[in-house]
């Protein structure tokens, strides 16, 4: 795919699209100290993406391939939610290949979460939200570490100061 895009360069999968709209919203958005004319861009180049590469999908080689089933979310689902979010303090924010899960400092902001349909891994102690048609494929459970291991994961973590930084 040929890159003419500003912000968003080499992307080939709607996961390294989500991963790079993460950094660069913790970068550039206004309430974290960047200009709201870059995050227009930012939001504008992440959309015409994603139109293209919402069924292309990554595994943790870096292999691509395209999903067999029509992806049904939209743009502005992952970026309302990485916007309210990156407000959390005390919230890891974590994508694991389509999934975005969080832990941390969780539970004071419970209420927030389950409003952005988050739902929680008893088994694994998180928040989980997955928009897409999910059906599990066998009986195993997977724990949280084997999933990032097969999907690849990047963290953004709130520090004290309440800045996030990307680990």
């Amino acid at each position: 795919m040929t890159n003419t895009f500003k912000w968003f360069k080499n992307i080939k999968s709607v996961e390294q699209l989500k991963k790079e709209y993460k950094k660069l919203a913790v970068k550039h958005h206004p309430d974290l100290g960047g200009k709201t004319s870059d995050m227009q861009e930012i939001n504008n180049e992440y959309d015409q993406l994603f139109a293209k590469l919402k069924n292309v999908h990554e595994t943790a080689e870096g292999k691509t391939y395209t999903s067999k089933t029509e992806n049904t979310e939209k743009a502005n689902e992952f970026k309302d939610i990485i916007e309210k979010l990156i407000h959390l303090a005390g919230v890891k924010i974590e994508i694991i290949g389509s999934w975005i899960w969080l832990t941390g400092n969780t539970y004071q902001h419970r209420e927030a979460i389950k409003q952005l349909d988050f739902k929680w891994s008893k088994s694994k102690k998180a928040w989980y939200y997955h928009k897409s048609e999910y059906r599990k494929h066998n009986a195993r459970s997977f724990t949280l570490d084997e999933i990032r291991n097969l999907y690849g994961s990047e963290i953004i973590k709130n520090d004290p100061a309440l800045k996030l930084q990307i680990v």
